[in-house]
């Protein structure tokens, strides 16, 4: 069987390896600007399934290609990844005390099989002082994530809740990727079973 992760992603990569699948990965070559004028759910799941489409075209027609996309939102405005040190800590302070939704699209395509849903999570904050927002940016962990920070990592001590899925606030949501497979014909745990 050919997966194919369309991500560069190194957390998606290592979710898909917990999961026990065999799989490959291929970049997609796509315009990722946030500047659409969709509500972030649907956002995500476009560009998931944009990712997928470009993957899917160079991939053959049995290939299992998975995609998504994660934003960060607060008050339904998206927060991508930070420019600087001083807009991490920017957005850093807007989280700070507050709940904000994480959105991951996801589509699983199998030759002309594609599935593309969206999956949101509530991750509350808990307050943070200036000095904590400062040291957390110096770790240089915020720089490359959405909303400048990762649940996984560092960012686990800004967090005091979340309602959902975790796995989704890393950039894969397990639960649901494991589902869409399921009805594409690939039991993960069949395949894990097998190791």
């Amino acid at each position: 069987m050919d997966i194919i992760l369309a991500s560069q992603s190194p957390r998606r990569r290592e979710l898909l390896e917990r999961m026990g699948l065999p799989f490959r990965v291929i970049t997609p070559d796509i315009d990722e600007r946030m500047e659409r004028a969709l509500p972030p759910g649907e956002l995500v799941a476009a560009i998931s399934a944009e990712k997928a489409g470009a993957v899917a075209a160079q991939a053959g027609p049995d290939a299992v290609v998975i995609a998504a996309d994660t934003v960060v939102a607060l008050d339904g405005a998206v927060l991508g990844k930070p420019a600087d040190e001083s807009d991490a800590a920017r957005m850093l302070s807007a989280l700070s005390g507050r709940t904000h939704q994480v959105f991951t699209g996801l589509t699983v395509a199998c030759g002309e099989d594609v599935r593309t849903v969206s999956e949101e999570t509530a991750v509350t904050f808990r307050p943070l002082t200036a000095e904590e927002i400062a040291a957390y940016v110096r770790t240089g962990e915020p720089m490359d994530k959405a909303g400048a920070y990762g649940i996984q990592g560092y960012g686990a001590l800004l967090v005091e809740g979340i309602r959902g899925d975790y796995y989704n606030v890393m950039g894969l949501p397990v639960c649901r990727l494991g589902g869409l497979l399921r009805e594409l014909g690939v039991d993960c745990l069949a395949l894990a079973g097998q190791k």
